[in-house]
């Protein structure tokens, strides 16, 4: 917009007449002086155009660069909360890593269905499950006893087997910073390196049972309901050891007896003192 020799009028100044502009100045001829103010801030309550036509253009362009320094006001705003939200989550996060006591029972076995196989390895994550009832209902089950020290084992059972046949797929430690009481989605992801996969041949070994037990029922092989269910850190330690044994490959071997060292250190668990297993199904 070409504001030259248009005719304004100032409340201190009074009349005068543009002698230039740009996008953030403009420079206006008084009487006995020239005056610059910053544009286009100083029309409306400072200074008035004459020509009306003009004046309502300009009051768009004014109206549309205050639409414009509201939105990135709102923007900045919206970044300063977000930033602060991340803070006071980091700042969460350290506490609950600092604080952190072990539970004796914060390992996973989680139920694989056969659509979940493929995902379950290819992505190294699975997914905790919907709540089905009270007040959270549709909302993913926080997995709140995972944390650095929990191990996810992957279990599966074949169509029309019995469930003293579910057999284990894998294991991997969860994902470096994981806790699962601020896991808002439901998903668990796995460590950058410790996480194992069994072959169809070494799965058929490593039969869930061997390990697990209900004391309460120890004789009782049952599941249930739930897509998981948590279990003892002792009873994880057996089941990395007995992979390490039945891994042939070096690097597999090696990588498992790395796993099976990195999780009884976090686990505060003795290799020595390891008791053998004493699952359910060792007690038939």
């Amino acid at each position: 917009m070409n504001l030259i020799n248009e005719k304004v009028t100032h409340k201190r100044f009074g009349t005068g007449s543009i002698v230039n502009h740009n996008d953030s100045s403009i420079e206006i001829h008084f009487a006995s002086e020239n005056k610059k103010f910053v544009f286009p801030d100083v029309f409306g309550k400072h200074l008035k155009l004459h020509d009306k036509s003009i004046a309502n253009s300009l009051e768009k362009i004014i109206q549309k660069k205050e639409m414009k320094r509201k939105e990135e006001e709102w923007k900045k705003e919206v970044e300063k909360k977000l930033r602060q939200k991340n803070q006071e989550l980091r700042l969460e996060h350290e506490k609950l890593m600092k604080n952190h006591k072990l539970h004796p029972e914060s390992q996973m076995v989680f139920w694989c269905d056969a659509e979940e196989q493929n995902s379950s390895f290819s992505e190294w994550k699975v997914f905790s499950g919907i709540i089905k009832s009270g007040n959270n209902k549709g909302k993913p089950s926080k997995p709140i006893r995972l944390h650095q020290n929990s191990a996810v084992l992957i279990t599966a059972r074949d169509s029309g087997m019995p469930e003293e046949d579910r057999h284990i797929l894998g294991v991997y430690m969860v994902n470096e910073d994981f806790i699962g009481k601020l896991c808002e989605d439901g998903y668990i992801p796995a460590h950058s390196k410790y996480r194992l996969q069994l072959t169809e041949q070494e799965s058929d070994q490593m039969l869930f049972w061997k390990y697990y037990v209900n004391e309460k029922f120890p004789h009782k092989m049952t599941w249930n309901t739930g897509k998981y269910r948590y279990f003892d850190n002792l009873w994880m330690a057996q089941i990395l050891l007995d992979i390490v044994s039945l891994k042939s490959d070096p690097k597999e071997r090696e990588l498992g007896q790395q796993f099976f060292e990195h999780f009884c250190k976090m686990n505060q668990i003795t290799d020595q003192d390891l008791p053998k297993p004493n699952g359910a199904l060792m007690r038939i």
